[in-house]
């Protein structure tokens, strides 16, 4: 078959099929085996869809864009790009996993999330209104600290045995020290946040 005068080899059926390796690695992959319209996939929005048009053609482009001595060459080398790109993507996953879970338990062994749990189970108010006693989630939000100065703002799940709710933490660190500026919380199914600081509603 020729197009513009230029002869191209036929595809063999042993290869058709998907090719892993051009989905995960996209334009990575496309330099690697001549295929230049992979670097569509670094356009915003038209990449995504790319990733499965390489998967659907790219043994076929690289088929004819390459210089292979047998099929089974080809599928040698096409494995190890799928490999490549799984390796690389399970260790992105791994890295993001690790980042994300570093960030949760900084904040949740944080002076400022411990001192903010200690005073709501403390709290008559929120034992009255959650029922003792009352276990803390996990928090999120995000804490700067700079020396001995910083702030936090948290929010996390509180449930006792009445009910389950909602912390939300106002922090400062001055002199080392954490203080509380505000901790409000909200009972689900209540649109009304109860200041445990003060006793009483606040908005």
């Amino acid at each position: 078959m020729s197009r513009a005068g230029i002869v191209e080899p036929d595809i063999p059926p042993e290869i058709k099929g998907w090719n892993w390796g051009a989905f995960l690695l996209s334009w990575i992959w496309g330099i690697g085996n001549n295929t230049f319209i992979a670097l569509l996939a670094l356009i915003p929005f038209l990449g995504l869809i790319m990733h499965f048009v390489l998967g659907a053609k790219g043994n076929a482009w690289a088929w004819r864009n390459g210089r292979w001595d047998s099929v089974a060459h080809f599928k040698r080398v096409q494995r190890r790009w799928a490999i490549a790109g799984l390796a690389i993507w399970l260790a992105g996953a791994l890295l993001f996993g690790g980042i994300f879970g570093g960030v949760f338990a900084l904040l949740k062994h944080s002076e400022a999330y411990a001192l903010a749990v200690a005073r709501v189970q403390a709290s008559p108010v929120a034992a009255n209104v959650l029922g003792a006693p009352i276990a803390a989630g996990t928090p999120s939000g995000s804490i700067k600290i700079s020396g001995e100065t910083g702030t936090a703002e948290l929010n996390f799940s509180a449930t006792g045995s009445k009910a389950k709710g909602t912390v939300y933490v106002d922090a400062v660190k001055k002199d080392g020290v954490w203080t509380l500026r505000h901790l409000r919380l909200k009972v689900d199914g209540s649109d009304e946040a109860i200041d445990l600081i003060r006793g009483t509603g606040a908005t």
